[in-house]
């Protein structure tokens, strides 16, 4: 796949996937489109030989799988992991603020968001609303208004001379957005908003009430290739939706030969600790359904390895003082292996060297990420998969600029390596090291 196709595609599925709910339902109509079959947890599973299957919790979270000969415990699998939620904005339970006519919604801060950017934005809202039919039934549906329905106002310069110098930010009293301005003694509820929002959209659909929602704020500027040479793609939750589609678009242009598994995993920004997070059973639940076997699951396990892929920090020009000397990565110069000596990364020398052989062999340039020493590590769902599963793992990522912003910058050439690379990854024969 050339580069442009590649970036084509990713953009296209930033912008359709402006909630971890929209990202997973873009990944299952991907795969479905390429004859993956969608099981069901609730179900029985009847997996078989050659076969290629996907299974979603909470409309959130992703796993995806090839069967191959069936024979796990001989080959092991080839794993690769993301996470589909990003920081941003979620508007609050009882949202309504009526202030000097001006109608707003209180919203919380998920995960540690830029909050700067935020402002003087043309944001929309998408997510999750759960409705009530006149029948009674209850039932979800997906929610995106598209069109910037919402702002966040920055004050005046001229009311605060020290903006400039220093700009701190309530996240109760300065980042609720403005959405209309009411007259006086009009009731608006936003329950209302959204099923008027849901019927306008779907005219059949069968919705009496809005029982309860997940709704996020986004910026509706479509991501895009920017610099004078189109050397960088700028856009919204790159972190980690392109490792998500990274991972994706690498699988389903694998042959299919050997046993390979994608999981996306919900609530990494926030800890992971969830049903659909990589502190929940997700993954586990679904390697003990294919491999019920405990002695056969502990030798597939022994004979696998995952590449956890999440965005790395790209040295930036401006702040090269941030980053270690000799470990700062620099964009369009390769996908980056992590390493961490508190285990914030789950990278070893043996998987790092695994990763490393595979690259080399499709002469693909990596480069190396550390923190610097006196600044504290993020981490990813590396370790925690690793731990729960007992996998060997490598963190890898693709550099990039102004993490957990509202807008984030990426090399042009540095996904399209990684995906060559966990292409050739979900084909290499052997993942073990001797010795």
């Amino acid at each position: 796949m050339k580069a442009a196709q590649f970036n084509q595609g990713l953009l296209k599925f930033l912008k359709e996937s402006p909630t971890p709910f929209h990202a997973v339902a873009r990944m299952a109509d991907m795969l479905a489109e390429s004859g993956f079959v969608r099981l069901r947890e609730s179900d029985a599973w009847a997996i078989e030989k050659n076969g290629r299957y996907f299974v979603t919790r909470n409309g959130s979270a992703l796993i995806a799988f090839t069967a191959a000969d069936l024979d796990w415990p001989r080959t092991g699998i080839r794993m690769a992991g993301a996470h589909t939620d990003s920081p941003c904005l979620k508007v609050k339970p009882r949202p309504e603020i009526l202030r000097h006519s001006f109608l707003q919604l209180g919203v919380e801060v998920y995960g540690g968001a830029l909050l700067n950017p935020w402002f003087d934005r043309d944001l929309s809202l998408a997510g999750r609303v759960t409705v009530l039919s006149a029948s009674g039934a209850v039932r979800s549906v997906l929610c995106d208004f598209r069109e910037p329905v919402a702002v966040i106002p920055s004050l005046a310069i001229h009311l605060d001379r020290e903006a400039n110098k220093e700009k701190s930010v309530n996240p109760q009293e300065e980042l609720p957005p403005i959405l209309l301005q009411a007259s006086d003694g009009e009731g608006v509820s936003f329950r209302g908003i959204l099923l008027d929002h849901l019927k306008r959209v779907d005219p059949a659909l069968d919705a009496a009430e809005v029982l309860d929602f997940e709704i996020s704020l986004y910026d509706t500027h479509p991501p895009a290739l920017v610099g004078l040479k189109q050397d960088f793609i700028t856009g919204g939750r790159l972190d980690n939706l392109m490792s998500c589609y990274i991972g994706l678009a690498a699988l389903l242009a694998s042959p299919w030969r050997l046993p390979a598994l994608l999981v996306c995993n919900d609530h990494e920004e926030v800890g992971s600790a969830s049903a659909p997070g990589a502190q929940g059973p997700f993954l586990e639940s679904v390697l003990a359904r294919l491999l019920p076997a405990p002695e056969d699951r502990i030798r597939a396990v022994d004979r696998s390895m995952m590449v956890s892929a999440d965005d790395a920090h790209g040295i930036h020009p401006n702040y090269a003082a941030k980053y270690d000397g000799n470990h700062g990565p620099l964009l369009n110069r390769g996908p980056v292996v992590k390493i961490n000596a508190g285990q914030r990364y789950a990278t070893g020398s043996e998987t790092a060297a695994v990763f490393r052989s595979i690259a080399r062999r499709l002469d693909v340039p990596l480069q190396d990420f550390v923190m610097r020493s006196d600044l504290a590590c993020g981490s990813t769902i590396g370790p925690l998969t690793a731990t729960r599963v007992g996998v060997r793992t490598v963190d890898v990522g693709v550099p990039i600029f102004a993490m957990h912003s509202i807008r984030e910058t990426a090399g042009a050439r540095d996904g399209r390596d990684l995906f060559r690379v966990l292409q050739g990854f979900f084909q290499a024969e052997d993942l073990t090291v001797s010795g």
